[in-house]
């Protein structure tokens, strides 16, 4: 039977982890790992609920030695917990810190279990290569998470052919520095596995915030790797704070542009490499995205385009390598040879509409590249992507953060960049998107969220609005190349939308303070709220604030004739 080294590091003082800014050593390592191996309770499955990622390794390690299988979920709500209970009956929780009681047994790794170790040298074990390391979970489409069986043979050989491929057997000993949750496929192979088996060593500390990530660099020696996702990514550009040197950038978990690996490339002042790969395969293939649309296979794997009989769609499967048995794909795929190949997007995201095509993951590229859109993401409602009879879709709609951006500008931008017939009906805004710990935005929390901004949208009660066109004499001179709507056709065409939802006209007599706020271009609906005073000469002071996509536009009063039934509107 093939047996693997638990780790790669040829010395027992080689550096294998740093946890608050002080080096950890193979050798002491190795005794945490033995001596929380004797500590755990029976049970044969292990809930590694571990924030910290040293104790997380420490505890996927000693639950590898004692022959137990760690159970990772996607998430740790109470909901989960039962499904994890269903799966392993014997399950515990391993936790480092306080949290709210749970449904089964718990195990705390404090700071006893800790310093109890010595730092007595010890052999590093070999484990069999059969042995099931961790389950890991994906949500299912019935809702119960689906769990996938991973080994540690496979999951060594994969993160050796990984560290092969990203040039870090080049005999320095690199750091590696996660903003990805260890719990999360790619966070427990980029920046746990890869550790392990690529003889790095890796950063304890959540990174989280662009503020840790700055210090948790700062923290450890070059040469130094940052494990990240997009949205991560996307989140430090924005923050515009200086960030340390990252010698590699590791990105995966979701589709990344160009345009924001060149900004984070310019940032951390390193090449970033996109990994590509599933929870099902593992890592498959690394591109630089700033420079590179090619994906590069790691050693060992091979892709087989098949044709299933009766079936016209080809099926890529990858085989070969870490991978234990050949895994269907479930991306549009076109091999160029033996060792590469370009990728055009997942099957299950293209979008068929009177008979265009496209993808979900192209479309949200295009709003994420838009100026002023922090996040952002493209939703179809149904299981369906197909249109209907006529060649549309009942809706397709898009959700971004975007303060202080209108929606007018947002559809404006991406006219320029899609076909119109994949433009968002409605676009809606949120504060934030409901994305996990890795940076995924899983569709039902996307759906929740959809259907919450949507029944907002609709309860809420429709205001007197109106929209100036380009048309307008106005926009010639107001102003060349760059047309604001002047403030008097603001009031003007605002009392006219109000005048007409009361169904009255509103004469002003006399203006009163009017502030405008920000600029109106042409095409973006305005919305009038308005509250009125009787004045004892039968007169009415009239105060309106003028709104655009959720930003206040400009506000003030006017005093209204005593007589409404004459005159016109200025």
């Amino acid at each position: 039977m093939t047996a693997i080294p638990l780790i790669a590091h040829t010395s027992p003082a080689a550096i294998l982890a740093w946890v608050n800014g002080r080096p950890v050593t193979a050798r002491r390592f190795l005794a945490d790992v033995a001596l929380l191996a004797a500590a755990l309770p029976e049970g044969g499955h292990v809930f590694n609920a571990c924030a910290d990622r040293y104790r997380f390794t420490v505890g996927l390690c000693a639950a590898l030695l004692r022959g137990k299988a760690t159970l990772l979920p996607s998430s740790q709500t109470p909901e989960t917990v039962r499904q994890l209970c269903a799966f392993a009956p014997d399950v515990f929780c391993l936790r480092d810190q306080p949290a709210p009681a749970m449904a089964m047994p718990v195990f705390e790794y404090h700071e006893g279990v800790a310093a109890a170790a010595s730092d007595a040298c010890a052999d590093v074990p070999s484990i069999p290569a059969d042995r099931v390391l961790a389950y890991v979970f994906t949500s299912g489409s019935t809702g119960t998470p689906v769990p996938h069986r991973k080994t540690w043979g496979a999951m060594a050989g994969g993160a050796r052919a990984a560290a092969q491929r990203l040039g870090l057997c080049d005999g320095r000993a690199w750091t590696l520095v996660g903003t990805v949750p260890p719990q999360h496929m790619f966070g427990l192979e980029a920046t746990v596995m890869l550790a392990l088996q690529g003889g790095a060593a890796l950063a304890s500390a959540p990174a989280f915030y662009p503020a840790d990530v700055r210090d948790a660099l700062a923290a450890v020696p070059a040469p130094r790797a940052l494990v990240s996702s997009p949205v991560h990514l996307r989140t430090l550009v924005q923050a515009d704070m200086a960030m340390p040197a990252a010698d590699l950038l590791l990105c995966a978990t979701a589709p990344l542009g160009r345009e924001l690996a060149t900004a984070a490339e310019d940032l951390f002042r390193g090449p970033l490499r996109e990994i590509y790969g599933s929870t099902e395969t593992g890592q498959l293939a690394t591109r630089r995205t700033a420079q590179e649309e090619i994906w590069t296979l790691v050693p060992g794997v091979r892709l087989q385009p098949r044709t299933a009989d009766g079936d016209e769609d080809t099926i890529t499967w990858a085989e070969g390598g870490h991978l234990e048995q050949p895994v269907a794909l479930g991306d549009a795929i076109e091999p160029l040879d033996a060792g590469h190949f370009l990728l055009h997007g997942r099957k299950g995201d293209l979008l068929n509409i009177a008979g265009k095509r496209t993808s979900l993951a192209y479309l949200e590229h295009q709003l994420n590249a838009i100026d002023g859109v922090q996040d952002g993401a493209f939703f179809m409602p149904g299981d369906s992507h197909e249109g209907d009879a006529h060649g549309h879709v009942v809706r397709l709609v898009a959700v971004v953060v975007a303060p202080g951006v209108t929606s007018a500008a947002i559809l404006q931008a991406l006219r320029a960049r899609i076909d119109p017939a994949f433009l968002p009906r409605p676009l809606l805004f949120a504060e934030r998107l409901p994305r996990n710990a890795a940076g995924k935005l899983p569709r039902d929390a996307l759906a929740a969220l959809v259907a919450q901004l949507s029944e907002a949208r609709d309860r809420a009660p429709a205001l007197p609005a109106f929209v100036i066109d380009a048309g307008h004499p106005a926009m010639a001179g107001h102003f060349p190349g760059n047309p604001i709507v002047p403030g008097v056709v603001l009031l003007d065409h605002a009392l006219l939308a109000l005048g007409s939802a009361l169904g009255r006209p509103l004469v002003p007599t006399q203006a009163g303070t009017i502030k405008f706020l920000s600029p109106v271009r042409p095409g973006e609906r305005v919305e009038i709220e308005h509250d009125a005073e009787p004045a004892t000469d039968g007169s009415e002071r009239l105060r309106i604030t003028l709104r655009s996509a959720g930003r206040e536009v400009a506000s003030g009063t006017l005093q209204l004739r005593a007589s409404a039934s004459e005159g016109t509107p200025c």
